[in-house]
């Protein structure tokens, strides 16, 4: 049913002191974990390559050894989704309305419900990141897990602990001396970005905002802001997290990806039969990975 008299019929009657019901909006999150590409296709793929391994040591007169070991792994695949929301509004409603500048009948909101909805879609990636999604594809793990697969072995950019100092320099060291390509090469990983949920951040505030240990009475400075790097990006709360516990160190690995098939976009018409005012939005996109090595997750216990 469209939105009639009924429904706003103190709107009709002067001597409201004012309407309220829309508020301030938390700032745009998932463009500070995702990386953003345009898509021109339904489906997009990436395929992840295994490259040369070490080079061998050889022997005076002796064979140079080869390694046709190179090509394809895995694949990961991102589909699109359409998200859609829309209102119908009498014309009566429209007339007769005394205080269309604070209820406008044109806009009851939709920027900001597609905005959050958004943000819950991209926040679904880390709130899910323990969890294998079998239409990814990818090595046949979840995002964070114990083993992904590399030749000859497995690697992971997962834990189970707690956020705390050790913790937090445990994770920006592993990623700095376990995260290796497919065949078994180190790469350049460093941690860059801590992000958490809000009941998280007192103890973030706590590690990355000291020049001091912290936790301590000792003089000793602050490991965490100069080990593999420190944290160039600091930390960051995500609003949207399910967890109260979980953690997750963003690498300079790019892997996270925001694609944006359709824009949002929105439209507006007068059924001609009813004469209700039919506005609608619309935006088509996807939130997905395609490089595990772009995270460090704690899912603690």
């Amino acid at each position: 049913m469209a939105v009639n008299l009924s429904a706003i019929k103190d709107l009709l009657l002067p001597g409201l002191r004012g309407v309220e019901g829309q508020y301030e909006q938390i700032p745009s999150q998932y463009d500070k974990i995702f990386t953003k590409h345009d898509s021109k296709m339904a489906l997009e793929r990436t395929a992840e390559m295994r490259f040369l391994g070490y080079a061998q040591l050889k022997t005076e007169g002796g064979q140079t050894a080869f390694d046709n070991g190179a090509g394809e792994r895995f694949v990961y695949n991102q589909e699109h989704t359409e998200i859609g929301l829309g209102y119908a509004i009498t014309r009566k409603a429209i007339d007769d309305n005394l205080y269309k500048s604070q209820f406008a009948p044109s806009n009851l909101g939709l920027t900001q419900s597609f905005a959050q909805t958004k943000e819950i879609y991209g926040a679904n990636v880390l709130n899910t990141a323990t969890t294998y999604n079998g239409s990814v594809g990818g090595d046949g793990k979840a995002l964070v897990a114990s083993d992904h697969p590399i030749d000859g072995g497995s690697i992971s950019n997962y834990t189970t602990n707690d956020l705390n100092e050790s913790t937090l320099l445990s994770g920006m060291i592993a990623i700095r001396t376990n995260f290796r390509d497919q065949a078994g090469l180190k790469v350049f990983a460093r941690g860059r970005r801590l992000v958490i949920p809000p009941a998280l951040e007192p103890v973030a505030i706590r590690l990355t905002k000291t020049e001091l240990r912290p936790g301590t009475a000792d003089n000793d400075v602050n490991a965490i802001m100069s080990t593999a790097g420190g944290l160039p990006e600091g930390y960051m709360v995500n609003d949207y997290l399910t967890s109260a516990r979980a953690w997750f160190l963003l690498t300079n690995i790019d892997g996270l990806s925001y694609m944006e098939r359709i824009k949002f976009e929105t439209d507006m018409q007068v059924d001609f039969t009813t004469d209700n005012l039919l506005v609608k939005g619309y935006e088509r996109y996807s939130f997905g990975y395609y490089n595990w090595r772009s995270i460090y997750g704690a899912f603690p216990t």
